[in-house]
């Protein structure tokens, strides 16, 4: 492995001298950063089959070389920009008297970060990432996922209806069902992306908001596998004094199901005026269960010989755990001073 990476750190080295353009930016860019087809994020995968004790050093040396590969990426643009900048002023002798320009240099947005960030964790841990579309079918965002025609969550007071059978999907629920079809088991992805509901605005809810769902699926898959994945999320994204507790739910997917709830990473219940978890120490993040055997068959799935867990969380939520900010329509009003403190 060692060998491997220290060849593939070359060839960075060795192709980061040759970016003369903004072309050659991208295809640096795509080649070994991509987080789905980057050979540095390709690394990520070959973790889970490692011994146990190589793969925290692994690890290490795969984000090593990946902000290596970050540093000569930002290098090589300064110094393109620095070529084309002395360009423009060979060419032309701008006017000393005049007021310089100032310059607005924007940033990833925190929600989008956030995702980002729960995303690389998965995909050090084994998964793969799954996109599906935002208009569906009933069927792949309702029926595939057993949930009936009388169930409240198919009225249109609650769904973004375009036509009878056509809607805005209301949880990535459904890229579950295109995954199982489209993949064989074993099968470990996670689904992010924008889902819709008829909510009206308020500190907690918008109309529009992220989530990121998680799907395994393998012979002898069972809860215990579910809670360990659950907990080494949760200590890699809120700390790793993080404590997860489970409480039994319902959701029509998934049987037997549980809501997720972390120890508060603000207060931990000390202060029984916290704003995040009001003193009682817990937090609800996501809500988690095994596979339904129904909605493994509309996956095109046996039950008999398979079974699975699923997970889903709202990004915005976690991310407002992680601010302490209580009122998400902030980050959708576009008020760059706001947002620059995010930077």
């Amino acid at each position: 492995m060692g060998n491997e990476l220290e060849s593939l750190k070359e060839k960075i080295e060795r192709e980061a001298q040759g970016i003369k353009n903004q072309a050659d930016l991208l295809k640096f860019k795509e080649k070994f950063l991509s987080r789905k087809k980057g050979e540095i994020s390709l690394l990520f995968k070959k973790i889970p089959s490692l011994d146990p004790e190589m793969r925290s050093s692994f690890g290490m040396e795969i984000n090593r070389l990946k902000k290596i590969g970050e540093k000569l990426l930002n290098e090589a643009e300064e110094r393109i920009k620095g070529e084309k900048r002395s360009s423009i002023i060979s060419e032309r002798i701008p006017d000393p008297t005049l007021p310089g320009k100032k310059k607005i240099h924007g940033s990833i947005h925190p929600i989008a970060r956030t995702s980002y960030e729960i995303e690389e964790i998965f995909l050090r841990m084994g998964y793969d990432i799954e996109e599906g579309p935002d208009v569906e079918t009933e069927f792949f965002n309702f029926e595939a996922l057993n949930i009936p025609k009388y169930h409240p969550a198919r009225e249109q007071q609650d769904t973004f209806y375009i036509r009878e059978d056509l809607l805005l999907r209301t949880h990535t629920s459904p890229v579950q069902i295109r995954a199982m079809r489209k993949r064989k088991p074993p099968i470990r992805v996670i689904a992010p992306g924008r889902v819709f509901r008829r909510d009206e605005p308020d500190p907690t809810h918008t109309p529009m908001f992220y989530q990121v769902e998680g799907l395994v699926v393998d012979k002898g898959i069972n809860f215990s596998h579910l809670k360990g994945t659950l907990e080494i999320f949760s200590k890699s994204l809120f700390g790793k004094l993080t404590k997860v507790r489970f409480r039994p739910s319902y959701f029509p997917f998934t049987e037997p199901s549980a809501e997720v709830d972390i120890s508060c990473p603000i207060c931990g219940g000390k202060n029984p005026n916290c704003r995040i978890c009001g003193g009682t120490g817990w937090i609800e993040i996501l809500g988690a269960g095994m596979v339904h055997p129904k909605v493994l068959m509309a996956g095109g799935i046996d039950p008999e010989i398979y079974s699975g867990f699923a997970f889903g969380l709202g990004v915005d939520r976690t991310f407002l755990i992680k601010s302490q900010l209580l009122d998400i329509r902030y980050y959708y009003e576009n008020r760059v001073e706001f947002l620059e403190q995010f930077r």
